[in-house]
C-alpha cells in the first residue's frame, strides 16, 4: 500500500505554504462573515488556490455567490476536498484567553473554526497537487468552495446541483478539543420559517377587533414542546422568534418563527415534519390567523465509513497531534479557567475512534457521504472541555493553537488523498463500505427549492440579472 513518509509529507508542505495556511487563516478570521455573505473570505481562497495552479471550474453554485469548484488534473480517480468559510453571528472575540469583544466591533466570529477548515484544506490540496506533479500521479483533485454551514445551507445545495456525483471519495476536517478521526454519525436536520398574519387593533380600546400572530406563534410553540415526548431519544427540535411584534399596546399583526428539527436520518426528517407543518397550520386554525411555511434547507445525517476512518487514524497517529508551547498551553488554562473548566490545556494524545457512534449536532458533510465514501479528521485547535460555538473556540482559532491544527489537518489530508489517488484497493474497499452501507440507493436531495429562500428574494429584490454577478467575479478584482 502506497503512503507518504513523513519526510516525504513536509518536503510538499515546506515553509511557504506553511505560511500560507496561516496567513489566510487570520485573514478569514478577521473577516468573521457569516454564512451567504462570505464574499471576502471566499475571494481570498479562490485567489490563492488559483495562484497555485488550480481551475475555478464553476462558480455560483447552487444558486450561491461563494460556492465555487477548483480543479487540477484530469481522469480518474476523482477525490474531493471540502473547504468552509463562513462565521456565527455574536460570537466575536479578540484572540486572548478571555470573553472580550472585539476591538474592531466586530460581533461575527469563527466560533467553529471555519477559518482554518478552508485554509488547512486547500493547503492539503496544494501539497498534493505539487507531489502529483513531482511523481507524474495521474486523476482528478477537486476542492470545493463551501459556504453557509453553520446554515446548514451550503453543501446540500450545492449536492442538489451536482457538483460531487461523479466523486470517488471525498475528504473533509473540522477544529475540534481533540484528535481523532470524524467516524461519527451526525444527525440529519431540517429547517422551516413559520410565518404567521393576523390583523393590528388597539390591545386596550378594541383586542376583540385584531387576530395576534403572536399567539399563533405561542400556540405553535406550546405544541411543539408537547411533541418533544413522542419522538425518538435522537432528536432534537430548537428555535428562536424571529418577530413578534414592536409595540405593548398594539396586538401583533405579524409574527415568524425559524424552527429546526434534527432526526437520526431523512426518513426520520420527513414523517416529523408532516407534523410539525400540522402543528402549525393547527395554529393558525385557532387564532384565525393565515400561516405561511416555507422550507429553508435540510441535509443528511453523516455516513460513517470504518475504511477511510482506519487508515485516516493511522495518518494521525504518524504525524502525531499537534505539540503545543508551554505559552500555548498557558494560554489554554487561563481560558479554561476564564469559562469554568478544569485547567487540562490542549490534547496531547489520540482520542479514541468513535466508530460511527451518534451525537446529536448536524453537518451538511452528510449530504456528501450518501454520494460518496467521505471521511475526516478532528484535530486540536482549542482547550479541552471547551466546544464550538463558544468564545473560547474563537479566541484559539486566532491564535497559533489553530495555525498548528490547520497545518496538521493538511498533513494528514494530503496524505490520505495520496493514498486514495495511488491505491485502488484501498479506494475499492471505502466503495464497497459505502454501497453496504447505503444498499445502493442513490442520494436523492431533501431541500425542495433550487435555492435557499434566502438567496431566491435576495436576487427578486435585486432584479433580473442579479444571480450569479457575485460570484462570477470571485477570484478577480
Amino acid at each position: 500500500m502506497n503512503s507518504f513518509t513523513k519526510a516525504q509529507q513536509w518536503s510538499e508542505l515546506d515553509d511557504s505554504l506553511v505560511e500560507a495556511i496561516t496567513r489566510n487563516a487570520d485573514k478569514v478570521w478577521e473577516y468573521a462573515e457569516v454564512g451567504y455573505e462570505e464574499f471576502k473570505s471566499s475571494r481570498t481562497l479562490v485567489d490563492w488556490i488559483e495562484s497555485e495552479g488550480f481551475e475555478i471550474t464553476e462558480r455560483n453554485v447552487g444558486g450561491i455567490d461563494t460556492a465555487w469548484v477548483a480543479s487540477f488534473g484530469s481522469g480518474s480517480p476523482v477525490i474531493g476536498i471540502l473547504t468552509e468559510y463562513d462565521a456565527l453571528p455574536d460570537l466575536g472575540n479578540e484572540p486572548v484567553p478571555s470573553e472580550t469583544p472585539r476591538k474592531d466591533g466586530t460581533t461575527s466570529g469563527h466560533g467553529c473554526g471555519h477559518n482554518l477548515i478552508g485554509t488547512g484544506a486547500i493547503g492539503a490540496a496544494v501539497a498534493l497537487k505539487r507531489r502529483m506533479e513531482n511523481a507524474g500521479i495521474t486523476g482528478t483533485l477537486r476542492v470545493y468552495g463551501c459556504p453557509a454551514e453553520e446554515l446548514l445551507a451550503g453543501k446540500n445545495y450545492m449536492a442538489k446541483a451536482g457538483v460531487f456525483d461523479d466523486l470517488d471519495a471525498c475528504l473533509h476536517w473540522h477544529p475540534a478539543n481533540m484528535n481523532t478521526t470524524f467516524n461519527l454519525a451526525t444527525v440529519a436536520s431540517a429547517d422551516l420559517r413559520i410565518a404567521w398574519q393576523g390583523k393590528n387593533a388597539h390591545a386596550g380600546a378594541a383586542p376583540w377587533e385584531g387576530r395576534s400572530a403572536l399567539h399563533a406563534s405561542e400556540l405553535f410553540a406550546h405544541g411543539i414542546n408537547t411533541m418533544r415526548e413522542h419522538i425518538v431519544p435522537e432528536a432534537r427540535m430548537h428555535y428562536f422568534l424571529e418577530n413578534g411584534g414592536s409595540a405593548v399596546n398594539v396586538i401583533p399583526d405579524n409574527a415568524s418563527v425559524v424552527f429546526r428539527y434534527r432526526g437520526p436520518n431523512a426518513a426520520d426528517v420527513k414523517k416529523n415534519l408532516d407534523w410539525i407543518r400540522d402543528i402549525a397550520k393547527g395554529s393558525g386554525l385557532m387564532t384565525q390567523t393565515r400561516v405561511e411555511i416555507t422550507e429553508m434547507a435540510a441535509c443528511y445525517d453523516v455516513l460513517p465509513n470504518q475504511v477511510l476512518s482506519d487508515h485516516m487514524y493511522a495518518h494521525i497517529e504518524q504525524f502525531q497531534p499537534p505539540v503545543w508551547t508551554e505559552e500555548e498551553q498557558a494560554f489554554a488554562r487561563t481560558l479554561q479557567s476564564e469559562a469554568g473548566y478544569p485547567e487540562d490545556g490542549m490534547a496531547t494524545d489520540m482520542a479514541p475512534d468513535f466508530r460511527g457512534a451518534s451525537m446529536g449536532a448536524s453537518t451538511d458533510v452528510g449530504d456528501i457521504s450518501y454520494i460518496t465514501p467521505t471521511m475526516g479528521i478532528l484535530v486540536a485547535a482549542w482547550p479541552t472541555h471547551v466546544q464550538a460555538h463558544h468564545w473560547g473556540a474563537t479566541a484559539s482559532n486566532g491564535t497559533t493553537l489553530g495555525h498548528k491544527a490547520a497545518i496538521k489537518a493538511a498533513q494528514v489530508l494530503a496524505a490520505t488523498g495520496f493514498d486514495l489517488l495511488t491505491d485502488p484497493e484501498l479506494l475499492e474497499a471505502a466503495t464497497a463500505e459505502f454501497k453496504e452501507r447505503t444498499g445502493g440507493k442513490p442520494y436523492e436531495s431533501m431541500c425542495t427549492a433550487e435555492a435557499h429562500p434566502v438567496i431566491l428574494q435576495r436576487y427578486a429584490q435585486a432584479g433580473d440579472g442579479a444571480c450569479g454577478c457575485i460570484g462570477d467575479s470571485l477570484g478577480k478584482e
